[in-house]
This record gives C-alpha cells, structure tokens and sequence, in this order.
C-alpha cells in the first residue's frame, strides 16, 4: 500500500511540476521521501526543482544524493552536470555530461549543455560537435541553434549567422531568444547594431557567470577596473556621501567604493550576480531592475553615482547619462569606465559588448549637464590574453 501510494504521489508531484506549480510539487516530493527516504527519482526532482527556483545549493545537495543511489543513470547524472554547470564548477560539470552522454548519446538538452559548458572553459572548437549534434537531435528547438552560433563565433569558424537565422526562423520563438540571436547577427555584422544589448540577454549572461566571476575577472582576467576608477574619484575631491553602484555584479566594484560611501546601494539585472554580491555585507540595499528604469525613480538621490564595465553593455549611451544626471544630486559626480573605440560613436565588438569614441561620450554628457572633471585612458583587462583598452571618466553635475 505505501509503495502504491508513494508512486501515485510521485506522478502527482511529477503532473504539477510539469505545469510550473513548483512548491506544490516539492511538497508531494517530500512526502514521497517520507514513505521511501531513499527514493531517487524524488531526489533528483527536488534538485530540478531546486535549481529553477535558482537554490543552487540545494539542488546540488539534492543531485548528488539521487546519483549516490543510482550512479548510472543517464537522467541523473545530465541533471547534476546542469545543476554543476550553474554553480561555475565546469571541469565537473563537463565530466557528468560526457559520463550521461555515454549512456545516452541521444539526449539533445545534455550535448547542448556540454557544448556550452566546453565555451566556458574556453574550448569553443571541441563544443561545436556536441552543439551540432544537439541541433540535428532537436531542430525545431532554438536553444542549441543559438550556442552553437556562438561556439561558431568564438572559434572562428564559418556558419555562425546561418545558425542564428535557424533559429529565428524557428515559429513562435520567444522574444528573449529572437532578441539574442538578432544580437548576435549584429556582432557579425549581418543586421545593424542595435542601441543596447538585450536585458534578458544580459541578464541570464551573468546568472550563469555569477559563481565564477570573481575568480574570472580578477584571475584569468586581470580585472582592475573598479580600484582605478575609485582612486580617480577621490583624485577628483569626492569624501563621503550617497553612493550607487550601477550594475554592482557580484560587489568587486563596491569594495573601493565603501569607505567612501555614507550609504551604499546596488543595482543589477542578474539576480544571482545579487545574491553574490549580497554575502559581502557591503550594501545598504541592492536592487534588481535594469538601469534606464531604476535611475529616473531616484531623482536626486545620490552625491556618486559609479559604473564600472557596465556602459560597454549599451550602445546609444544618452539615455544612460541623462538617468544618471538625473539621480546625482547638483554637485554630484559620475563616475565610469568605457571599452575605447574609434572612428565611429559606438560599434559592437567581437565580445559583445560596445566601444565608445571618447570624445563622443564627452558630448553626451555635456548635454545630460555633465561637466568633465578627469578622465584617464588605461587597460581595463585582458581578453584571450590581449590588453582590452579602456577610459576612465568622471563627470559632475553642474
């Protein structure tokens, strides 16, 4: 009768959780671990769950344990190289997959996932075939299209565009995907560039980065943007006063502006870039919207208002420095960092991000009623080991 029952409210919490009703399904899941406590279908669909409401450390605790029963099973082990891949721990995650693939080489949702776990570790080449695979396994499906145009991108390889233009020819794409692979064609020069990246592209970039940003950037990267653009602040006169952090990432950028903040907010689109930045116990209050909403809501709000590596997401960068005008209170200073470019006001680069004629930027600003204070050229990091040239601005309102 138990095993009866445990089974019926394991298709139950199953039947839920397939309609997106994630608590209820949870609920009938630890019921079912109540009747059989080593039941591993319960445990991995708790760590699925888990993972979509984006408790990464439960749904790890929960995958290990569900293939801690069943070490071979396929289903198990692809969903603990997701759930590994999210948490930014890819050797492992890379090993899960290719151990689920060798069971069952035709599960398109796991080679997608190896494709893109292999461009994380900076092996665009070896992703393509996996990425290929996924695309002949799943071809009404936009997701594998859309990495494996990029693996394409990064390694340099011919057939990137035609696999962004697969995937928008796909009925009934969501927005967010039409959005990035149409950003995507733009950085190939195969559509014009738009005036911003996407936010729902941004956003889910550094979702999935978070767990290993700091150690990207300040590693792997050389990463020295947020110090140099904090002693170019004080170098202006700035003391004390009402600081914001646009686009605060995991916090890297908020530990030279604290002592110099009275108060301290963050603002992100990435959730879990938050989350991270949250444990430094640095900010008074962080916010999740994107920058072109949050700033007109702060009128006057604050004395310095710092970004740093955050302006290369927008192309058109008006908008941005009129809401930035607008949030500093009079006698307040901007304060940001642009990848430099050249010839044109702005342009897409091979990352993905935009470059800035300098000058241009300055024109901008001036008629936001910014007044240039300083400003500095530098190397922001490095990129596929080439020094990424940056500048430094500061501005105040007038």
């Amino acid at each position: 009768m138990a095993q009866a029952s445990a089974d019926e409210l394991l298709r139950d919490g199953a039947a839920r959780h397939a309609r997106g009703d994630i608590a209820m399904a949870e609920r009938l899941y630890r019921r079912v671990l109540k009747l059989r406590p080593e039941d591993a279908n319960a445990l991995n669909l708790l760590g699925v769950a888990a993972r979509q409401r984006g408790d990464l450390p439960a749904a790890l605790a929960y995958s290990a344990q569900a293939l801690a029963r069943q070490p071979q099973s396929p289903v198990f082990l692809a969903n603990r190289g997701g759930t590994l891949a999210e948490a930014g721990r890819l050797e492992e995650a890379a090993a899960a997959l290719r151990a689920a693939l060798a069971l069952r080489p035709g599960d398109p949702v796991a080679l997608r996932n190896l494709g893109q776990v292999l461009c994380a570790l900076g092996d665009a080449a070896a992703a393509i075939a996996p990425l290929r695979r996924a695309t002949e396994l799943a071809p009404g499906t936009p997701e594998p299209w859309i990495a494996l145009a990029h693996a394409l991108r990064e390694a340099g390889q011919d057939g990137a565009a035609a696999a962004a233009r697969r995937a928008l020819a796909i009925p009934d794409l969501d927005p967010a995907l039409a959005g990035q692979a149409r950003f995507l064609l733009a950085a190939l020069g195969a559509e014009a560039v738009p005036d911003r990246a996407p936010a729902a592209y941004v956003r889910d970039l550094f979702d999935l980065y978070a767990p290993r940003f700091d150690q990207d950037l300040e590693g792997r990267l050389g990463y020295r943007t947020p110090g140099l653009l904090a002693a170019l602040v004080v170098r202006a006169g700035f003391a004390k006063g009402r600081v914001l952090d646009l686009g605060c990432g995991t916090g890297l950028s908020g530990i030279p502006l604290k002592p110099m903040a009275a108060r301290l907010e963050g603002l992100d689109l990435s959730p879990r870039m938050l989350a991270e930045a949250a444990k430094r116990g640095l900010y008074d209050a962080l916010h999740e919207a994107d920058l072109l909403a949050f700033l007109p809501t702060r009128r006057a709000g604050f004395d310095l208002v710092a970004a740093a590596d955050v302006l290369n997401y927008l192309g058109d960068l008006g908008p941005a420095l009129g809401g930035i005008a607008a949030a500093l209170h009079p006698g307040g200073l901007a304060a940001f960092s642009i990848e430099r470019g050249e010839d044109k006001p702005y342009a897409l680069g091979t990352g993905l991000r935009y470059r800035h004629e300098a000058g241009h930027v300055e024109a901008l600003a001036a008629a936001a009623g910014l007044a240039l204070v300083a400003r500095e050229e530098t190397v922001l990091r490095e990129e596929k080991g080439v020094p990424v040239a940056g500048v430094l601005f500061v501005f105040r309102r007038s």
